[in-house]
């Protein structure tokens, strides 16, 4: 008895792994958002890096050509670019600097909603700490320990890496004339029919006839036109595009 009843106590003390961060919006939808881990976030980091570079090398190559001038509006263009790329980019580009968007990358608050000024610039203030002592060391750490994967700026400032989620498609479906079913079919019965006809592109001649047979019985469809008359029920389910 003792040995049964101390696995389950055991086991509330390792919680499983879980790459979603769910965020209930005030509609009461639950939102759930997939952060980003340590090394998909350093290569967006390196692309950025790589691209301040690049700015300020053709601005160097400008100012050069303005002698005494152009040095002071040189040291002025370092701090701008280094410390205001990042802020400007994630706020005024959806969360996106130009690395976090070729990765599939942004940033938004703990909550999901979009990144502000006073967070951008806090998170990206502290980023000297997550530099600390070297080569990105505290920031390096502190990803790899959290659960969110969350550096010490993106804690401060109650800001979330995540991947962009990419806008669904749904899938063509063969061409048919839209047609009612003999009765109201189940909820089921509606999602087979659907991926039936949207998986058909996918299948051989052969399994798309196996599979229209089996659907055509409890939906009364005789089976020589099972294919044709399934079809047309999808393109009727689905309504007017």
């Amino acid at each position: 008895m003792l040995e049964t009843t101390a696995l389950p106590r055991k086991a509330t003390l390792f919680p499983p792994l879980d790459t979603r961060y769910q965020v209930e919006t005030p509609e009461g939808i639950d939102l759930p958002l997939r952060p980003a881990g340590l090394m998909v976030r350093a290569l967006a980091f390196s692309i950025d890096l790589a691209m301040r570079g690049l700015i300020l090398g053709v601005l160097f190559i400008v100012l050069a050509m303005l002698g005494k001038l152009g040095a002071g509006l040189g040291s002025l263009l370092i701090f701008v670019v280094s410390w205001w790329y990042m802020v400007l980019f994630e706020v005024l580009n959806q969360g996106r600097s130009p690395g976090k968007q070729w990765m599939g990358l942004r940033v938004v608050q703990d909550d999901g909603t979009p990144i502000g000024w006073s967070a951008s610039l806090l998170r990206n203030l502290l980023r000297f700490v997550d530099l600390l002592p070297f080569g990105y060391f505290l920031g390096a750490i502190s990803c790899l320990q959290h659960s969110n994967f969350k550096r010490l700026g993106d804690i401060a400032a109650g800001t979330l890496v995540i991947y962009r989620e990419q806008p669904l498609t749904r899938p063509q479906l063969p061409p048919a004339q839209p047609r009612r079913p003999a009765f109201t079919p189940t909820l089921a019965e509606q999602r087979a029919i659907l991926g039936f006809a949207e998986r058909q592109a996918e299948l051989s001649d052969a399994r798309v006839y196996e599979l229209a047979s089996i659907l055509a019985q409890p939906l009364q469809v005789p089976a020589p036109q099972a294919v044709a008359e399934l079809n047309g029920i999808a393109h009727g389910l689905l309504g007017p595009a």
